[in-house]
């Protein structure tokens, strides 16, 4: 069997599906993609590739993380994790986003390779090669995922939109902030000061 991340002889477009008559490649295939620096995502099946984010895009979700880890993680409420972390969603999503957060009862679906099901949050942060995929196709995968709660990121008007999962599973506008955001469950409540992020 090849290692994840590198592909071996073994590796056969066997391992796809047929959904609708589409061949949709699966998580089987995903860890056969190349470690060669890039960003592989499985959405609906479909293989998608980002360069590796850039020095601001990085610095933006080092200081969010800093501030979610300072209030989940260090206190043993949730664990932070950035990327690349594959989060598999179904057998034909599998997604590296900025950062994710699981609740600390939760932790049954963290595994020492991925994590296995919807975070309570997710941050995607925009950049050129990922804005329209972001604003689009993730968010509907995180809806139907069941994600609780999904912020985009937009480093060009220092603005984050914010998307809550509604009693119908639907994601509705939580509003677009820019001074400070928060991030609210049952057992979770953390703020972000947006001003020590640009």
């Amino acid at each position: 069997m090849a290692v994840a991340g590198h592909p071996g002889p073994e590796y056969t477009e066997a391992m796809a599906i047929v959904v609708n008559r589409q061949t949709k490649l699966t998580y089987e295939d995903y860890i056969h993609f190349p470690d060669d620096g890039r960003i592989h995502e499985l959405i609906d099946g479909d293989h998608y590739v980002s360069p590796a984010p850039g020095t601001d895009h990085q610095r933006i979700s080092r200081r969010i993380q800093f501030q979610l880890y300072e209030q989940l993680e260090k206190p043993g409420l949730a664990e932070v994790f950035d990327a690349p972390t594959d989060v598999h969603l179904t057998q034909i999503d599998v997604v590296q986003p900025d950062l994710a957060i699981i609740d600390a009862t939760r932790r049954y679906i963290i595994s020492p390779r991925k994590v296995n099901d919807a975070p309570e949050l997710i941050v995607e942060i925009l950049s050129e090669s990922t804005a329209t995929r972001d604003q689009s196709l993730k968010r509907d995968l995180y809806q139907r995922a069941g994600v609780g709660e999904y912020w985009i990121v937009d480093p060009g008007t220092h603005e984050v939109h914010a998307f809550r999962l509604s009693s119908s599973g639907q994601y509705e506008p939580a509003g677009t902030y820019r001074e400070s955001i928060e991030f609210r469950t049952e057992r979770l409540h953390a703020v972000v000061d947006l001003t020590q992020v640009w």
